[in-house]
């Protein structure tokens, strides 16, 4: 089943920005299209042909296949040459009347057959050829994947909130499909061209070095029409690029929010802005297009004056038995394989350039800082308390600005622990470090005594269950959702933890039940009734210690009484952490601390804190007064 992230894990207090769009995907640029350029060439090249070593045995029967293959395709022109030469010689001798002529069709037929056998050749080997390198291709890109994915893993929860998740999707997915793409096609079709234009050089060298001439002077005038052409359609891709960048926003938009624009009635606008934007893109597109477009027409013009001045040199040279008539059609022949390999060149090259920029973006990801090490030998709780201490706690996202400073709590065996206090006062911050998604600047933190930096992530995690504010589902079924909260639950137990939520008669109203299939966004399914789900997985997870961030906000009243008695039943005996946005639904906790600018500036019950007449109590007064909110 497939599970994408549905809402931040945990929000607020946590630091902005975000890293540059991600680059695009699929393969090889086009010609003329603005093509992304890597930092270090020659190092990122070296560290991708690192990739390659394992392989090395089958790069060198793919470069030999392709070798074989071009060389057997090479020659054919040649040989088929001495076909129109003997066939042009019985000819002429049958009219001028020589006695006895006649055309030599046994020696033509041998050609003919030994022609066949070579392209049956040269066709075998460009299957091995493709075979082989297809192997070394995925192979490489496997294994890119496999350390990309175990990256991941590894990284901090401080680097995913540094960047959007299009940016790291882009790297792990985009990037790594590039690089694909070119080890499958442009490597084999690089070595090939190489191959080819080598070979045709030499065969155009061996029949006639004044047609080889020739055909070179056309090269310059070439190149000048590409360049040229080239750097008047960049300027067109670019604007294609960003039009087409708007456009894919736009619709993007316009669809994660098509209730809201509906709502307020701005169908007509939103259109119009689609339509201005799409208008923008046709005008760039076809530009870009036509003017990309006409290199080939007029590359073929300037290969076509190529071949007028080799037929008609070639024409004088053979009355002047020079050369044989053969020798033209196989010259003019090569003279039309002599371009292709070129252009495919200058192709890759570009291709090249995007691929190794990919491969770049993926190195500074597996370059990354990972998280810190797991110790050799962690320590393992094996019948967990839920003892939770803070001990001069110091936290900052960025060093020389500490968030939390000098923090000391001391949270006993199944106390409710509510943390409140106003937006950015770093509730979610202390819980982050609970888990440890993000490391200490100084101080420790204990469960049961022992530090959690001596425990294996894993295992510090399984001690938690989690009901956030936003609910996290996967595409997958309604029973797959509810057992993600332990491994090998039975259906008994599943439907026993939905009961214990009050989730389990609205599924058996839905015409699948428990086997209804959440859609991407679980938009077939009301806000109210994701939170139930999400309740029903901590219920069955049977942690030691539970998190819950306002896990009743987004239900109805009703609801929120059964909720609440549910929590209630599932916080006995077990440490819980409350992040609570209304004051109401804490009253009865064991300890509140109230926090603001990282500091714990008020801690008690509930009735303390009233009789302390500070911040919390002016708060709390508040929200039944209609006065001051907490401050954003």
């Amino acid at each position: 089943m497939s599970e994408e992230r549905k809402g931040s894990g945990f929000g607020g207090g946590r630091p902005g920005g975000g890293g540059p769009p991600g680059g695009g995907f699929g393969g090889g640029p086009r010609m003329g299209m603005p093509v992304q350029k890597a930092k270090d060439f020659k190092g990122t090249l070296k560290r991708l042909a690192g990739f390659l070593k394992p392989h090395r045995a089958k790069l060198a029967a793919v470069l030999l296949a392709a070798v074989l293959s071009t060389v057997f395709s090479i020659v054919s022109p040649k040989i088929m040459g001495q076909a129109t030469t003997k066939l042009f010689e019985g000819l002429m001798m049958k009219w001028k009347g020589v006695p006895g002529a006649e055309i030599d069709f046994t020696y033509i037929l041998d050609i003919i057959l030994l022609l066949a056998a070579l392209y049956i050749i040269s066709a075998i080997f460009s299957y091995i050829q493709q075979y082989m390198m297809a192997g070394v291709a995925q192979g490489t890109v496997y294994e890119l994947r496999r350390q990309v994915n175990d990256k991941l893993t590894r990284l901090p929860l401080k680097f995913f909130d540094g960047r959007t998740h299009g940016e790291i999707l882009s790297r792990a997915v985009g990037d790594i499909d590039n690089i694909s793409s070119t080890l499958q096609q442009s490597l084999t079709q690089l070595i090939t061209s190489i191959v080819t234009l080598a070979g045709v050089i030499v065969m155009m060298l061996t029949i006639s070095p004044i047609l080889t001439l020739i055909v070179f002077l056309t090269l310059p005038v070439s190149m000048l029409v590409t360049k040229g052409i080239a750097s008047r359609s960049q300027a067109y891709f670019v604007g294609q690029q960003k039009a087409l960048g708007q456009l894919n926003g736009h619709v993007e938009e316009m669809y994660t929010g098509h209730k809201i624009v509906k709502a307020f009635g701005r169908e007509q606008k939103s259109v119009a802005a689609f339509q201005e934007i799409n208008e923008r893109l046709y005008q760039s597109g076809w530009r870009a297009q036509f003017v990309s477009g006409i290199i080939m027409p007029l590359m073929s013009f300037v290969s076509n004056i190529g071949y007028v001045l080799v037929s008609v040199v070639g024409g004088l040279l053979v009355t002047r038995q020079a050369i044989q008539i053969g020798d033209i059609q196989a010259f003019i022949q090569y003279t039309r394989q002599f371009s292709m390999p070129i252009m495919q060149l200058a192709n890759i090259a570009n291709v090249i350039q995007s691929t190794i920029a990919s491969a770049e973006r993926v190195f500074e990801l597996l370059d990354e800082r990972e998280e810190v090490a797991e110790p050799a030998q962690p320590a393992v709780i094996r019948e967990p308390r839920g003892n939770v201490r803070f001990e001069d706690v110091r936290f900052g996202y960025m060093e020389d600005a500490l968030l939390i400073e000098n923090m000391n709590i001391d949270v006993h065996s199944g106390q409710t622990i509510a943390i409140v206090g106003p937006t950015g006062a770093g509730k979610t911050t202390l819980i982050n470090l609970l888990m440890r998604f993000y490391e200490l600047n100084g101080g420790c933190i204990t469960i049961d005594g022992v530090d959690i930096t001596k425990m294996s992530r894993g295992s510090l995690h399984s001690l938690f269950g989690m009901v956030l504010q936003d609910t996290w589902l996967f595409n997958g079924t309604i029973r797959d959702n509810i057992a993600y909260g332990r491994s090998g639950a039975t259906d008994e137990e599943i439907v026993q933890a939905a009961r214990a939520a009050h989730a389990d008669h609205f599924i058996r109203t839905l015409p699948e039940g428990y086997d209804t299939v959440l859609n991407e966004e679980a938009s077939n399914i009301s806000q109210g009734q994701k939170q139930l789900l999400t309740i029903a997985r901590a219920i069955l997870a049977d942690p030691a210690i539970l998190i819950l961030d306002e896990a009743t906000s987004s239900v109805d009243t009703r609801t929120e009484i059964y909720i609440q008695k549910a929590m209630n039943d599932l916080m006995q005996g077990r440490t819980s952490f409350v992040i609570a946005h209304r004051l109401s639904t804490i009253r009865d906790a064991d300890l509140i601390l109230v926090m603001d600018q990282g500091k714990v500036i008020e801690k008690g019950t509930h009735e303390q804190l009233l009789e302390q007449g500070g911040f919390y109590s002016e708060q709390y007064n508040s929200q039944f007064t209609g006065g001051s909110r907490l401050p954003a």
